[in-house]
Protein backbone atom coordinates (compact mmCIF):
# COMPACT_ATOMS: atom_id res chain seq x y z
CA UNK A 1 0.00 0.00 0.00
CA UNK A 2 0.94 3.91 -0.51
CA UNK A 3 0.52 6.54 0.61
CA UNK A 4 0.18 10.50 -0.99
CA UNK A 5 -0.76 13.63 1.09
CA UNK A 6 -3.63 15.33 -0.40
CA UNK A 7 -2.24 18.04 -3.57
CA UNK A 8 -5.40 18.72 -5.03
CA UNK A 9 -8.94 19.13 -3.41
CA UNK A 10 -10.79 20.23 -6.55
CA UNK A 11 -10.06 16.96 -8.77
CA UNK A 12 -8.22 16.60 -12.06
CA UNK A 13 -10.35 16.66 -15.34
CA UNK A 14 -11.28 13.20 -16.79
CA UNK A 15 -8.64 13.69 -19.80
CA UNK A 16 -5.72 14.89 -17.31
CA UNK A 17 -2.25 13.08 -16.89
CA UNK A 18 -2.50 11.40 -13.39
CA UNK A 19 0.85 12.84 -11.72
CA UNK A 20 1.35 10.91 -8.76
CA UNK A 21 4.13 10.97 -6.62
CA UNK A 22 4.11 7.68 -4.99
CA UNK A 23 4.75 6.34 -8.69
CA UNK A 24 7.96 6.25 -10.65
CA UNK A 25 7.52 8.11 -14.14
CA UNK A 26 5.70 5.93 -16.29
CA UNK A 27 8.09 4.16 -18.81
CA UNK A 28 5.68 1.47 -20.43
CA UNK A 29 2.95 1.84 -22.62
CA UNK A 30 0.72 0.59 -19.99
CA UNK A 31 2.29 2.98 -17.11
CA UNK A 32 1.34 5.50 -19.49
CA UNK A 33 -2.57 4.55 -20.17
CA UNK A 34 -2.98 3.87 -16.37
CA UNK A 35 -2.16 7.38 -15.56
CA UNK A 36 -3.58 8.80 -18.32
CA UNK A 37 -0.85 10.25 -20.40
CA UNK A 38 -1.85 8.00 -22.91
CA UNK A 39 -5.85 7.53 -24.28
CA UNK A 40 -7.82 6.29 -27.66
CA UNK A 41 -7.79 8.95 -29.99
CA UNK A 42 -10.64 9.73 -31.66
CA UNK A 43 -11.94 11.37 -35.04
CA UNK A 44 -15.13 12.01 -36.42
CA UNK A 45 -15.64 11.74 -40.33
CA UNK A 46 -19.09 11.96 -42.00
CA UNK A 47 -20.27 10.73 -45.24
CA UNK A 48 -21.65 11.94 -47.70
CA UNK A 49 -25.00 9.90 -47.64
CA UNK A 50 -26.79 9.24 -44.56
CA UNK A 51 -27.07 5.49 -43.26
CA UNK A 52 -30.48 4.46 -44.59
CA UNK A 53 -31.48 1.59 -42.18
CA UNK A 54 -32.11 2.08 -37.97
CA UNK A 55 -31.01 -1.89 -37.98
CA UNK A 56 -28.49 -3.00 -39.52
CA UNK A 57 -28.91 -6.34 -38.53
CA UNK A 58 -31.81 -5.69 -41.37
CA UNK A 59 -30.45 -3.20 -43.16
CA UNK A 60 -29.85 -5.89 -46.49
CA UNK A 61 -31.88 -7.08 -48.72
CA UNK A 62 -31.68 -10.86 -48.85
CA UNK A 63 -29.99 -12.59 -51.33
CA UNK A 64 -31.31 -14.70 -53.90
CA UNK A 65 -32.18 -18.17 -52.18
CA UNK A 66 -29.65 -19.83 -53.95
CA UNK A 67 -26.80 -17.40 -53.60
CA UNK A 68 -27.87 -17.39 -49.28
CA UNK A 69 -27.87 -21.34 -49.48
CA UNK A 70 -24.55 -20.67 -50.82
CA UNK A 71 -23.60 -18.46 -48.34
CA UNK A 72 -24.63 -20.38 -45.61
CA UNK A 73 -22.29 -23.63 -46.82
CA UNK A 74 -18.96 -21.35 -47.28
CA UNK A 75 -19.18 -20.38 -43.34
CA UNK A 76 -20.11 -16.74 -43.70
CA UNK A 77 -21.19 -15.36 -39.88
CA UNK A 78 -24.18 -13.43 -39.78
CA UNK A 79 -25.77 -11.78 -36.99
CA UNK A 80 -23.05 -12.28 -34.56
CA UNK A 81 -22.85 -16.25 -35.07
CA UNK A 82 -26.37 -16.14 -32.80
CA UNK A 83 -24.40 -15.59 -29.86
CA UNK A 84 -25.00 -12.98 -26.76
CA UNK A 85 -23.32 -9.56 -27.89
CA UNK A 86 -20.20 -9.35 -25.35
CA UNK A 87 -18.26 -5.94 -24.40
CA UNK A 88 -15.69 -5.61 -21.66
CA UNK A 89 -14.59 -2.72 -20.19
CA UNK A 90 -10.93 -2.62 -19.37
CA UNK A 91 -10.43 0.74 -16.51
CA UNK A 92 -6.36 0.89 -16.79
CA UNK A 93 -4.52 1.63 -13.33
CA UNK A 94 -6.75 0.16 -10.90
CA UNK A 95 -10.04 1.64 -10.26
CA UNK A 96 -12.51 1.60 -7.13
CA UNK A 97 -15.18 -0.87 -7.59
CA UNK A 98 -16.13 -2.27 -4.43
CA UNK A 99 -18.58 -0.62 -1.58
CA UNK A 100 -18.11 3.39 -3.07
CA UNK A 101 -19.52 1.70 -6.40
CA UNK A 102 -21.01 -1.83 -6.06
CA UNK A 103 -21.69 -2.98 -2.66
CA UNK A 104 -19.95 -5.77 -1.85
CA UNK A 105 -20.87 -7.96 1.62
CA UNK A 106 -20.00 -10.92 3.74
CA UNK A 107 -20.91 -14.67 2.95
CA UNK A 108 -24.46 -13.75 3.01
CA UNK A 109 -24.38 -11.51 0.31
CA UNK A 110 -24.15 -7.80 -0.57
CA UNK A 111 -26.37 -6.89 2.80
CA UNK A 112 -24.40 -8.79 4.45
CA UNK A 113 -22.94 -5.82 5.62
CA UNK A 114 -19.13 -4.82 6.55
CA UNK A 115 -17.97 -2.88 9.19
CA UNK A 116 -17.81 0.28 9.64
CA UNK A 117 -13.62 0.22 9.48
CA UNK A 118 -14.05 -1.64 6.26
CA UNK A 119 -16.42 0.44 4.56
CA UNK A 120 -14.12 3.41 5.65
CA UNK A 121 -11.76 1.50 3.68
CA UNK A 122 -13.72 1.62 0.42
CA UNK A 123 -13.93 5.61 0.74
CA UNK A 124 -17.61 5.38 2.37
CA UNK A 125 -17.60 7.29 5.65
CA UNK A 126 -19.51 6.53 8.61
CA UNK A 127 -22.46 8.15 7.86
CA UNK A 128 -23.09 7.04 4.30
CA UNK A 129 -22.12 3.25 4.90
CA UNK A 130 -25.16 0.98 3.49
CA UNK A 131 -26.18 -0.53 7.20
CA UNK A 132 -27.11 2.77 8.36
CA UNK A 133 -31.18 2.63 8.22
CA UNK A 134 -33.54 5.64 7.76
CA UNK A 135 -35.46 5.71 11.19
CA UNK A 136 -38.89 6.63 9.76
CA UNK A 137 -38.33 4.11 6.50
CA UNK A 138 -36.58 1.30 7.98
CA UNK A 139 -34.75 0.73 5.16
CA UNK A 140 -30.79 2.15 3.89
CA UNK A 141 -30.60 5.55 1.92
CA UNK A 142 -27.35 4.03 0.79
CA UNK A 143 -28.31 1.13 -1.81
CA UNK A 144 -29.83 1.47 -5.15
CA UNK A 145 -31.23 -1.47 -6.73
CA UNK A 146 -32.39 0.08 -10.39
CA UNK A 147 -30.03 -2.32 -11.83
CA UNK A 148 -30.88 -5.46 -10.05
CA UNK A 149 -27.42 -5.42 -8.76
CA UNK A 150 -27.05 -3.38 -5.36
CA UNK A 151 -24.97 -0.04 -6.41
CA UNK A 152 -24.12 2.61 -3.82
CA UNK A 153 -26.84 5.20 -3.83
CA UNK A 154 -24.09 7.79 -4.37
CA UNK A 155 -22.19 5.63 -6.84
CA UNK A 156 -20.83 8.29 -9.21
CA UNK A 157 -20.31 5.28 -11.80
CA UNK A 158 -24.26 4.05 -11.44
CA UNK A 159 -25.16 7.53 -12.19
CA UNK A 160 -23.15 7.13 -15.45
CA UNK A 161 -24.74 4.41 -16.40
CA UNK A 162 -28.45 5.73 -15.26
CA UNK A 163 -28.17 8.94 -17.15
CA UNK A 164 -27.93 6.94 -20.67
CA UNK A 165 -30.76 4.28 -19.57
CA UNK A 166 -34.20 5.00 -20.64
CA UNK A 167 -36.05 1.45 -23.08
CA UNK A 168 -33.34 0.02 -20.89
CA UNK A 169 -34.29 0.54 -17.46
CA UNK A 170 -36.12 -2.21 -15.99
CA UNK A 171 -34.39 -4.96 -18.40
CA UNK A 172 -30.86 -5.24 -16.33
CA UNK A 173 -29.33 -7.05 -13.79
CA UNK A 174 -25.88 -7.85 -12.96
CA UNK A 175 -23.75 -9.64 -10.46
CA UNK A 176 -20.42 -8.81 -8.51
CA UNK A 177 -16.96 -11.16 -8.36
CA UNK A 178 -14.75 -10.08 -5.62
CA UNK A 179 -11.43 -11.04 -6.33
CA UNK A 180 -7.69 -9.71 -5.85
CA UNK A 181 -6.06 -8.37 -8.70
CA UNK A 182 -2.38 -7.06 -9.01
CA UNK A 183 -1.93 -3.51 -9.33
CA UNK A 184 -0.67 -1.03 -12.10
CA UNK A 185 0.43 -3.90 -14.33
CA UNK A 186 -1.09 -5.37 -17.81
CA UNK A 187 0.46 -8.75 -16.75
CA UNK A 188 -2.91 -9.61 -14.81
CA UNK A 189 -4.71 -11.93 -17.49
CA UNK A 190 -8.08 -10.63 -16.98
CA UNK A 191 -9.39 -9.87 -20.79
CA UNK A 192 -11.74 -13.52 -21.43
CA UNK A 193 -12.43 -11.98 -25.04
CA UNK A 194 -10.45 -15.02 -26.29
CA UNK A 195 -12.85 -17.24 -24.54
CA UNK A 196 -15.92 -15.83 -25.15
CA UNK A 197 -14.86 -16.09 -28.88
CA UNK A 198 -14.17 -20.08 -28.23
CA UNK A 199 -17.90 -20.63 -26.45
CA UNK A 200 -19.23 -19.59 -29.68
CA UNK A 201 -18.86 -15.50 -30.16
CA UNK A 202 -17.97 -14.43 -33.70
CA UNK A 203 -18.53 -11.06 -36.03
CA UNK A 204 -19.96 -10.85 -39.61
CA UNK A 205 -16.66 -8.85 -40.43
CA UNK A 206 -14.40 -9.45 -37.49
CA UNK A 207 -14.02 -11.66 -34.55
CA UNK A 208 -12.68 -9.48 -32.01
CA UNK A 209 -11.72 -5.98 -31.35
CA UNK A 210 -10.30 -3.95 -28.88
CA UNK A 211 -9.37 -0.36 -28.19
CA UNK A 212 -5.82 -1.23 -27.63
CA UNK A 213 -2.80 -2.57 -30.32
CA UNK A 214 -2.29 -5.65 -28.27
CA UNK A 215 -2.76 -9.36 -28.27
CA UNK A 216 -5.42 -8.95 -25.78
CA UNK A 217 -7.26 -5.85 -27.50
CA UNK A 218 -7.20 -4.08 -23.87
CA UNK A 219 -4.58 -3.01 -21.51
CA UNK A 220 -4.35 -6.41 -19.23
CA UNK A 221 -3.43 -9.36 -21.00
CA UNK A 222 -5.44 -12.58 -21.98
CA UNK A 223 -4.56 -15.61 -20.29
CA UNK A 224 -2.17 -17.16 -22.22
CA UNK A 225 -3.86 -20.48 -22.76
CA UNK A 226 -6.51 -19.20 -24.18
CA UNK A 227 -4.97 -16.71 -27.06
CA UNK A 228 -5.67 -17.89 -30.55
CA UNK A 229 -3.54 -16.11 -33.01
CA UNK A 230 -5.81 -16.35 -35.51
CA UNK A 231 -8.80 -14.02 -34.03
CA UNK A 232 -6.08 -11.70 -32.39
CA UNK A 233 -8.16 -8.51 -31.96
CA UNK A 234 -7.95 -5.37 -34.71
CA UNK A 235 -7.67 -2.47 -32.97
CA UNK A 236 -10.89 -0.07 -33.04
CA UNK A 237 -10.68 3.09 -31.29
CA UNK A 238 -12.18 5.64 -33.57
CA UNK A 239 -14.74 6.33 -36.25
CA UNK A 240 -12.36 5.85 -39.12
CA UNK A 241 -10.96 2.47 -37.95
CA UNK A 242 -15.03 1.43 -38.37
CA UNK A 243 -15.61 2.84 -41.73
CA UNK A 244 -11.89 1.48 -43.25
CA UNK A 245 -13.45 -1.73 -42.52
CA UNK A 246 -15.47 -2.40 -45.84
CA UNK A 247 -14.53 -1.65 -49.44
CA UNK A 248 -17.03 -3.43 -52.09
CA UNK A 249 -14.84 -2.05 -54.86
CA UNK A 250 -15.93 0.38 -57.51
CA UNK A 251 -18.89 -1.44 -58.73
CA UNK A 252 -21.09 -0.19 -55.75
CA UNK A 253 -21.30 3.44 -57.21
CA UNK A 254 -21.08 2.70 -60.58
CA UNK A 255 -24.53 1.00 -60.22
CA UNK A 256 -27.16 1.27 -56.98
CA UNK A 257 -26.68 -1.23 -54.38
CA UNK A 258 -29.15 -3.77 -55.66
CA UNK A 259 -28.23 -3.96 -59.00
CA UNK A 260 -24.44 -4.72 -58.30
CA UNK A 261 -25.50 -7.43 -56.04
CA UNK A 262 -27.41 -9.06 -58.90
CA UNK A 263 -24.27 -8.18 -61.13
CA UNK A 264 -22.29 -10.47 -58.70
CA UNK A 265 -24.99 -13.21 -58.37
CA UNK A 266 -24.66 -14.00 -61.81
CA UNK A 267 -21.24 -13.85 -61.83
CA UNK A 268 -21.10 -16.45 -59.02
CA UNK A 269 -23.74 -18.94 -61.29
CA UNK A 270 -21.95 -17.96 -64.61
CA UNK A 271 -19.09 -19.49 -62.95
CA UNK A 272 -20.44 -22.35 -60.69
CA UNK A 273 -22.06 -23.26 -64.55
CA UNK A 274 -18.18 -23.03 -65.95
CA UNK A 275 -16.96 -24.99 -63.00
CA UNK A 276 -19.32 -27.86 -63.17
CA UNK A 277 -18.21 -28.70 -67.18
CA UNK A 278 -14.24 -28.60 -66.31
CA UNK A 279 -11.97 -30.92 -64.69
CA UNK A 280 -9.15 -28.12 -62.97
CA UNK A 281 -6.64 -31.07 -63.48
CA UNK A 282 -5.78 -30.31 -59.34
CA UNK A 283 -5.62 -33.18 -57.08
CA UNK A 284 -8.10 -31.62 -54.45
CA UNK A 285 -10.84 -30.89 -57.35
CA UNK A 286 -13.84 -30.33 -55.41
CA UNK A 287 -11.71 -28.44 -52.61
CA UNK A 288 -10.31 -25.57 -55.56
CA UNK A 289 -13.60 -25.13 -57.10
CA UNK A 290 -15.87 -24.64 -53.59
CA UNK A 291 -13.14 -22.32 -52.62
CA UNK A 292 -13.61 -20.60 -55.99
CA UNK A 293 -17.12 -20.38 -56.00
CA UNK A 294 -17.51 -19.22 -52.25
CA UNK A 295 -15.18 -16.15 -53.36
CA UNK A 296 -17.93 -14.87 -55.77
CA UNK A 297 -20.13 -15.45 -53.26
CA UNK A 298 -18.30 -13.93 -50.56
CA UNK A 299 -18.51 -10.90 -52.83
CA UNK A 300 -21.74 -10.76 -53.55
CA UNK A 301 -22.66 -10.76 -50.10
CA UNK A 302 -20.33 -8.39 -49.16
CA UNK A 303 -21.71 -5.86 -51.46
CA UNK A 304 -25.17 -6.81 -50.44
CA UNK A 305 -24.82 -6.02 -46.71
CA UNK A 306 -22.28 -3.14 -46.75
CA UNK A 307 -22.65 -1.81 -49.94
CA UNK A 308 -23.60 1.80 -48.36
CA UNK A 309 -21.11 2.84 -46.45
CA UNK A 310 -23.25 4.86 -44.10
CA UNK A 311 -24.51 1.53 -42.34
CA UNK A 312 -21.52 0.48 -40.59
CA UNK A 313 -20.57 4.31 -39.66
CA UNK A 314 -21.31 5.07 -35.74
CA UNK A 315 -21.06 9.01 -36.73
CA UNK A 316 -24.45 8.49 -38.75
CA UNK A 317 -26.33 6.04 -36.53
CA UNK A 318 -28.98 8.07 -35.05
CA UNK A 319 -29.66 5.63 -31.94
CA UNK A 320 -26.33 6.37 -31.30
CA UNK A 321 -25.54 10.45 -31.95
CA UNK A 322 -28.29 13.15 -32.00
CA UNK A 323 -31.26 14.00 -30.63
CA UNK A 324 -32.68 9.94 -30.42
CA UNK A 325 -29.47 8.60 -29.84
CA UNK A 326 -27.18 7.78 -26.82
CA UNK A 327 -24.81 10.58 -26.99
CA UNK A 328 -25.70 14.58 -28.03
CA UNK A 329 -23.93 15.27 -31.30
CA UNK A 330 -22.01 17.34 -28.54
CA UNK A 331 -21.00 14.85 -26.06
CA UNK A 332 -19.69 12.56 -29.27
CA UNK A 333 -17.84 15.62 -30.97
CA UNK A 334 -16.20 16.58 -27.62
CA UNK A 335 -14.78 13.22 -26.17
CA UNK A 336 -12.75 10.55 -27.39
CA UNK A 337 -13.83 8.22 -24.66
CA UNK A 338 -17.40 8.53 -25.97
CA UNK A 339 -16.14 7.86 -30.04
CA UNK A 340 -14.28 4.91 -29.33
CA UNK A 341 -17.26 3.09 -27.35
CA UNK A 342 -19.64 4.57 -30.20
CA UNK A 343 -16.84 2.40 -32.51
CA UNK A 344 -16.76 -0.61 -30.41
CA UNK A 345 -20.80 -1.10 -29.85
CA UNK A 346 -22.05 -0.34 -32.89
CA UNK A 347 -19.67 -3.25 -34.17
CA UNK A 348 -20.39 -5.65 -31.62
CA UNK A 349 -24.12 -4.63 -30.65
CA UNK A 350 -25.19 -4.93 -34.30
CA UNK A 351 -23.27 -8.52 -35.05
CA UNK A 352 -20.44 -6.93 -36.95
CA UNK A 353 -18.03 -8.14 -33.81
CA UNK A 354 -17.78 -11.31 -31.70
CA UNK A 355 -16.75 -9.13 -28.45
CA UNK A 356 -14.68 -6.22 -27.97
CA UNK A 357 -13.12 -4.33 -24.85
CA UNK A 358 -12.70 -0.88 -24.43
CA UNK A 359 -9.45 0.17 -22.64
CA UNK A 360 -10.34 3.95 -20.33
CA UNK A 361 -7.30 5.42 -18.98
CA UNK A 362 -6.26 7.21 -16.01
CA UNK A 363 -8.21 4.69 -13.43
CA UNK A 364 -4.93 4.75 -11.46
CA UNK A 365 -6.59 7.79 -9.55
CA UNK A 366 -5.24 7.92 -5.78
CA UNK A 367 -4.59 10.99 -5.99
CA UNK A 368 -4.72 12.36 -2.73
CA UNK A 369 -8.73 13.97 -3.43
CA UNK A 370 -11.66 11.52 -4.27
CA UNK A 371 -12.50 14.42 -6.91
CA UNK A 372 -10.54 13.19 -9.67
CA UNK A 373 -12.02 9.44 -8.99
CA UNK A 374 -15.65 10.79 -9.04
CA UNK A 375 -15.28 12.18 -12.13
CA UNK A 376 -13.73 9.59 -14.09
CA UNK A 377 -16.57 6.77 -12.48
CA UNK A 378 -18.87 8.76 -14.22
CA UNK A 379 -17.61 8.62 -17.54
CA UNK A 380 -17.49 5.56 -17.44
CA UNK A 381 -20.38 4.98 -16.11
CA UNK A 382 -21.87 6.92 -19.53
CA UNK A 383 -19.79 4.62 -21.56
CA UNK A 384 -21.33 1.09 -20.09
CA UNK A 385 -24.66 3.05 -20.24
CA UNK A 386 -24.59 3.59 -23.64
CA UNK A 387 -23.51 0.08 -24.49
CA UNK A 388 -26.67 -1.03 -22.32
CA UNK A 389 -29.17 1.85 -23.99
CA UNK A 390 -27.73 0.66 -27.52
CA UNK A 391 -28.47 -2.69 -26.90
CA UNK A 392 -32.20 -1.60 -26.28
CA UNK A 393 -32.48 0.15 -29.16
CA UNK A 394 -31.27 -2.34 -31.60
CA UNK A 395 -33.34 -4.85 -29.97
CA UNK A 396 -30.74 -7.67 -28.98
CA UNK A 397 -29.39 -8.94 -25.37
CA UNK A 398 -26.13 -7.78 -24.48
CA UNK A 399 -23.36 -8.74 -21.28
CA UNK A 400 -21.20 -6.48 -20.18
CA UNK A 401 -18.31 -6.71 -17.80
CA UNK A 402 -16.42 -4.41 -16.19
CA UNK A 403 -12.53 -5.34 -14.53
CA UNK A 404 -9.24 -3.07 -13.54
CA UNK A 405 -5.95 -4.33 -12.88
CA UNK A 406 -6.06 -4.34 -8.90
CA UNK A 407 -7.79 -1.26 -7.02
CA UNK A 408 -7.50 1.88 -4.39
CA UNK A 409 -8.30 2.35 -0.90
CA UNK A 410 -9.17 5.72 1.32
CA UNK A 411 -7.33 6.23 4.76
CA UNK A 412 -10.40 8.21 6.41
CA UNK A 413 -9.51 11.79 4.69
CA UNK A 414 -12.66 13.37 3.47
CA UNK A 415 -12.62 15.45 0.39
CA UNK A 416 -15.38 18.25 0.56
CA UNK A 417 -14.97 19.87 -2.51
CA UNK A 418 -18.00 19.39 -4.92
CA UNK A 419 -16.90 17.00 -7.11
CA UNK A 420 -15.12 15.15 -3.79
CA UNK A 421 -19.19 14.94 -2.32
CA UNK A 422 -17.69 14.67 1.20
CA UNK A 423 -16.21 10.83 0.60
CA UNK A 424 -13.11 9.23 1.38
CA UNK A 425 -10.12 10.35 -0.47
CA UNK A 426 -8.57 7.57 -2.57
CA UNK A 427 -4.98 7.31 -0.71
CA UNK A 428 -3.19 4.47 -2.53
CA UNK A 429 -2.84 0.73 -4.34
CA UNK A 430 -4.66 -2.16 -2.74
CA UNK A 431 -5.04 -5.46 -4.46
CA UNK A 432 -7.08 -6.75 -1.61
CA UNK A 433 -10.16 -4.20 -2.16
CA UNK A 434 -10.55 -5.32 -6.10
CA UNK A 435 -13.20 -6.61 -7.44
CA UNK A 436 -15.44 -7.38 -11.10
CA UNK A 437 -18.88 -6.64 -12.06
CA UNK A 438 -21.23 -7.85 -14.98
CA UNK A 439 -24.27 -6.19 -16.30
CA UNK A 440 -26.61 -8.40 -18.50
CA UNK A 441 -29.39 -6.94 -20.95
CA UNK A 442 -32.10 -8.74 -22.18
CA UNK A 443 -34.92 -6.85 -24.53
CA UNK A 444 -37.80 -9.78 -22.97
CA UNK A 445 -37.06 -9.02 -19.16
CA UNK A 446 -34.85 -8.51 -16.44
CA UNK A 447 -32.40 -11.71 -16.45
CA UNK A 448 -33.08 -13.95 -13.44
CA UNK A 449 -30.78 -14.71 -10.57
CA UNK A 450 -30.06 -18.84 -11.53
CA UNK A 451 -31.58 -21.11 -9.12
CA UNK A 452 -31.07 -24.22 -11.58
CA UNK A 453 -28.38 -25.58 -10.21
CA UNK A 454 -27.58 -28.32 -7.73
CA UNK A 455 -25.28 -25.60 -5.13
CA UNK A 456 -28.26 -25.51 -3.20
CA UNK A 457 -27.48 -21.69 -2.97
CA UNK A 458 -30.82 -18.75 -2.16
CA UNK A 459 -30.72 -16.53 -5.27
CA UNK A 460 -29.08 -13.62 -3.20
CA UNK A 461 -25.77 -15.50 -3.21
CA UNK A 462 -25.85 -15.52 -6.58
CA UNK A 463 -25.95 -11.96 -7.08
CA UNK A 464 -22.51 -11.75 -5.43
CA UNK A 465 -20.34 -14.47 -6.67
CA UNK A 466 -17.40 -14.73 -3.41
CA UNK A 467 -17.34 -12.43 -0.38
CA UNK A 468 -15.04 -10.01 1.32
CA UNK A 469 -13.83 -10.11 4.84
CA UNK A 470 -15.36 -7.16 7.71
CA UNK A 471 -12.34 -5.24 6.80
CA UNK A 472 -13.47 -4.86 3.24
CA UNK A 473 -10.42 -7.28 1.79
CA UNK A 474 -11.42 -10.25 -0.32
CA UNK A 475 -11.68 -13.27 1.26
CA UNK A 476 -9.83 -15.49 -1.10
CA UNK A 477 -10.85 -19.07 -0.29
CA UNK A 478 -14.14 -18.14 -1.06
CA UNK A 479 -14.39 -19.01 -5.28
CA UNK A 480 -11.57 -20.06 -6.96
CA UNK A 481 -11.58 -16.70 -8.78
CA UNK A 482 -10.95 -14.68 -5.55
CA UNK A 483 -7.10 -15.18 -5.46
CA UNK A 484 -6.81 -16.32 -9.47
CA UNK A 485 -7.41 -13.93 -11.76
CA UNK A 486 -7.02 -16.94 -14.87
CA UNK A 487 -10.15 -18.35 -12.86
CA UNK A 488 -11.68 -15.16 -12.83
CA UNK A 489 -11.35 -15.59 -16.40
CA UNK A 490 -13.11 -19.03 -16.93
CA UNK A 491 -15.61 -17.65 -14.18
CA UNK A 492 -16.59 -14.86 -16.74
CA UNK A 493 -17.18 -17.71 -19.52
CA UNK A 494 -18.81 -19.66 -17.55
CA UNK A 495 -21.39 -17.23 -17.25
CA UNK A 496 -21.63 -16.09 -20.64
CA UNK A 497 -22.14 -19.98 -21.45
CA UNK A 498 -24.70 -20.47 -18.88
CA UNK A 499 -26.48 -17.46 -20.69
CA UNK A 500 -27.40 -19.40 -23.51
CA UNK A 501 -28.21 -22.73 -21.73
CA UNK A 502 -25.22 -24.26 -22.10
CA UNK A 503 -22.58 -24.55 -19.11
CA UNK A 504 -23.15 -28.07 -19.14
CA UNK A 505 -20.60 -27.89 -21.76
CA UNK A 506 -17.72 -25.92 -20.54
CA UNK A 507 -15.61 -28.77 -19.35
CA UNK A 508 -15.92 -30.32 -22.66
CA UNK A 509 -14.13 -30.25 -25.73
CA UNK A 510 -13.43 -27.90 -27.39
CA UNK A 511 -14.33 -25.70 -25.14
CA UNK A 512 -12.71 -25.99 -21.52
CA UNK A 513 -12.08 -29.14 -20.41
CA UNK A 514 -8.61 -28.20 -18.27
CA UNK A 515 -10.55 -25.85 -16.50
CA UNK A 516 -9.84 -24.79 -12.55
CA UNK A 517 -13.20 -24.07 -11.37
CA UNK A 518 -13.77 -27.34 -9.48
CA UNK A 519 -16.57 -29.75 -9.96
CA UNK A 520 -20.45 -29.48 -11.16
CA UNK A 521 -22.21 -27.89 -7.70
CA UNK A 522 -19.20 -25.66 -7.31
CA UNK A 523 -19.32 -24.64 -11.18
CA UNK A 524 -23.01 -23.68 -10.32
CA UNK A 525 -22.61 -21.68 -7.53
CA UNK A 526 -20.33 -19.46 -9.76
CA UNK A 527 -23.11 -18.72 -12.40
CA UNK A 528 -25.18 -15.37 -11.47
CA UNK A 529 -28.00 -16.04 -14.57
CA UNK A 530 -30.72 -18.43 -15.66
CA UNK A 531 -30.39 -18.51 -19.40
CA UNK A 532 -32.02 -15.49 -21.45
CA UNK A 533 -30.90 -17.35 -24.86
CA UNK A 534 -32.28 -20.82 -25.07
CA UNK A 535 -30.80 -22.91 -27.37
CA UNK A 536 -27.91 -20.63 -27.94
CA UNK A 537 -29.68 -18.33 -30.04
CA UNK A 538 -30.31 -14.50 -29.53
CA UNK A 539 -33.81 -13.48 -30.38
CA UNK A 540 -33.77 -9.64 -30.80
CA UNK A 541 -37.08 -7.46 -30.35
CA UNK A 542 -38.07 -5.21 -33.12
CA UNK A 543 -35.26 -2.33 -33.19
CA UNK A 544 -36.33 0.70 -32.43
CA UNK A 545 -36.38 3.66 -34.90
CA UNK A 546 -35.31 7.42 -35.19
CA UNK A 547 -35.87 10.11 -37.41
CA UNK A 548 -33.78 10.29 -40.54
CA UNK A 549 -33.13 6.58 -40.45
Amino acid sequence: MRFKRSVNNHGLRPDQPLRINSHDRPRTRREFIAQGFMAGAGTVLGGSVLSLFANPRAAYAALSGDIATLRDSCGIVTQGAGKIPFICFDLAGGANIAGSNVLVGGPGGQEDFLSTAGYNRLGLPGDRIPSVMDPITGLSDFINRDLGLAFHSESQMLAGINEKLNMSAGLINGAVIPARSENDTGNNPHNPMYGINRAGSDGELLTLIGSRSADSGGNSMAPDMMINPSVRPTKVDRVSDVTGLVDTGQLVGLLDQADAVAVMESIQRVSDMKLGRVDTLVTADDVLKDLMSCGYVKAADLADRYGNPGDINPALDCNIVGPSGVFSQTEFDSDSEFRKTASIMKLVVNGYAGAGTVTMSGYDYHTGDRATGELRDLRAGRCIGACLEYAAKVGVPLMVYVFSDGSVFSNGMIDNSPNGGGKGVWTGDSSSTAASYMLVYNPSGAPQLYTSGSDSNPAEMHQQIGWMRSDSSVETASTPAANNVNLLVESVILNYMALHGEQMLFDTAPYFPMHGLGNAALMDSLIAFEAIAPGGQINPAPPSSCPGA
